[in-house]
């Protein structure tokens, strides 16, 4: 049974990344390559501050993801200009960059050898230690998630991130800034993204440069891929399938 939570848990995080990435590559029509950056930075972020600093995990949560929505703004600004395979190309080495940081800034996070021992939540001085209780915390993240991008691929900016992925052509000729658009879900991308990479740490109190690879970036992509691009059930699918396997 613990197994099974287990795997619950982990496709619970590769939701909240399937979902974060759905809506720049599915939506938007962006082919991002480095996703995993963004999580890994979360990760590093929240397990540092709780590791170095003491600071609550319930904290260092939203601060990941916060540096993961910077990052996606120092990313994304220069590169967003660019189209198609460019753009994809500019991603993966980004991608290739934050994990070389990690792996040799080794006065900062180790390198190689990885974090160890970093907190779990608590709630109310009590350590969530038990596999179902950090389910249930995994579990009301990944619908916190889904509801917001839900609400976004709904709502008017939604549907110009359509416009954009059918024809941005089209959507600057009728008066859209497409360059904003674009930015702003890449941030937003990379804020969800943060948060699956804080979760992840503080489950498996362990993070090593490995867990961030650009072939994370891929297997989250396939995700999307598999369950469909442009749809949030189908990220759920996709996520909840590949991880099983």
């Amino acid at each position: 049974m613990e197994y099974l939570i287990h795997i619950l848990i982990i496709a619970g995080i590769y939701i909240i990344l399937t979902l974060s990435l759905n809506l720049i590559v599915g939506y938007t029509g962006l082919p991002a390559l480095g996703h995993a950056a963004f999580s890994c930075i979360g990760a590093y972020t929240s397990s540092l501050l709780a590791l170095k600093f003491g600071i609550s995990p319930w904290i260092g949560v939203f601060v990941g993801a916060v540096f993961g929505a910077l990052l996606g703004i120092i990313i994304g600004y220069p590169s967003i200009r660019l189209k198609g395979d460019y753009f994809a190309l500019a991603t993966f080495g980004f991608g290739i960059i934050v994990y070389s940081i990690a792996k040799n800034w080794v006065s900062l996070t180790r390198g190689p050898m990885g974090l160890p021992g970093i907190p779990s939540f608590s709630l109310f001085g009590y350590e969530i230690t038990k596999t179902w209780q950090y389910l249930i915390i995994v579990l009301v993240f990944a619908l916190i998630t889904l509801f917001i991008l839900r609400r976004i691929v709904n709502s008017p900016f939604g549907r110009v991130l359509k416009s954009i992925r059918e024809d941005e052509i089209a959507s600057e000729t009728l008066g859209k800034n497409t360059i904003k658009y674009k930015l702003m879900v890449f941030v937003i991308g990379a804020f969800f993204a943060g948060i699956a990479g804080s979760l992840y740490a503080h489950y498996i109190t362990f993070i090593d440069p490995s867990s961030f690879t650009v072939m994370e970036s891929i297997t989250v992509l396939l995700m999307v891929i598999f369950g469909g691009m442009g749809s949030i059930s189908g990220s759920i699918v996709g996520a909840m399938t590949l991880v099983v396997f």
